[in-house]
């Protein structure tokens, strides 16, 4: 019988479905609806996995639509704690070229009508988010990086947008002009649920543009964004397989006392 049972998630492109050894699928029901698509669980470097493609397999749910609720409450159900989350993202600064992988530290959240919060009734709950990042994830995630050869930016401020539609110039320039570095639709509220739920939370940035405000001419395009992040999905994916083997088996970063102390409404899973 199939083991249903995760220790690691990984939220990413349907090109992720790959790296698992052995998969199988999982329909698992939440109190916020289904995730994006059945789960599947298999096996990386020794280690249980769990992993959902983030707009579906047939990329249905766009950004501003993903059931993220449902998708993070999934993997904790499965036993995951740790979270690796790999996206496609424009560049606020000419000195993240096209390909280049960025561990961004910091977040800004510029998107609207998104629910963000599992605490919404029955008492107040006030997490810490900071730092909204693992930092054992993220170091790791930056090692292992540099090991396989990859030249990676530890640090950056991830700015996410509501979208679908893409930023204008006008816009692009003052996320840039606040020292912003990165700018995505996806990163929230993944990072700020998962810390609700405890989990630790490991961004990997993938610049597939450059912003409208970076560069003259046509701006970017989704065509542009599905070309680059095709042409390296095989080595991203690879690395996020090193980065699960990597990954501390036993927690000693803040992320899993996130929620100590706290009389929490519901009970998680």
């Amino acid at each position: 019988m199939a083991t249903t049972t995760a220790e690691i998630g990984v939220i990413g492109g349907s090109g992720f479905y790959s790296f698992l050894d052995d998969p199988h699928e999982v329909t698992v029901q939440t109190p916020y609806g289904p995730p994006s698509d059945p789960i599947a669980v298999g096996t990386v470097a020794g280690r249980r996995v769990a992993f959902v493609p983030r707009h579906g397999r047939d990329h249905r749910h766009p950004p501003h639509k993903i059931p993220y609720r449902a998708n993070l409450w999934a993997l904790r159900s499965l036993g995951v704690r740790q979270i690796i989350a790999p996206s496609a993202v424009g560049s606020l600064t000419p000195e993240h070229g096209i390909g280049t992988l960025v561990v961004p530290d910091q977040l800004v959240d510029r998107t609207s009508g998104r629910v963000q919060t599992y605490y919404e009734e029955g008492a107040a709950i006030h997490v810490s988010f900071a730092d909204p990042y693992c930092p054992a994830g993220r170091r790791a995630a930056v090692a292992t990086a540099r090991k396989a050869g990859w030249d990676p930016v530890d640090g950056g401020t991830l700015v996410v947008i509501e979208g679908p539609r893409f930023s204008t110039r006008a816009e692009s320039r003052w996320y840039a002009a606040q020292g912003w570095t990165l700018v995505g639709m996806t990163g929230h509220p993944e990072a700020v649920l998962a810390r609700e739920l405890a989990l630790c939370y490991i961004p990997m940035c993938l610049v597939t543009d450059l912003d409208a405000g970076i560069e003259e001419g046509e701006g970017v395009t989704m065509e542009e964004v599905f070309r680059v992040f095709s042409q390296n999905v095989d080595r991203l994916r690879a690395l996020v397989a090193q980065v699960v083997e990597a990954l501390p088996s036993e927690r000693s970063c803040p992320c899993p006392r996130t929620l100590d102390g706290m009389k929490l409404p519901i009970e998680l899973p």
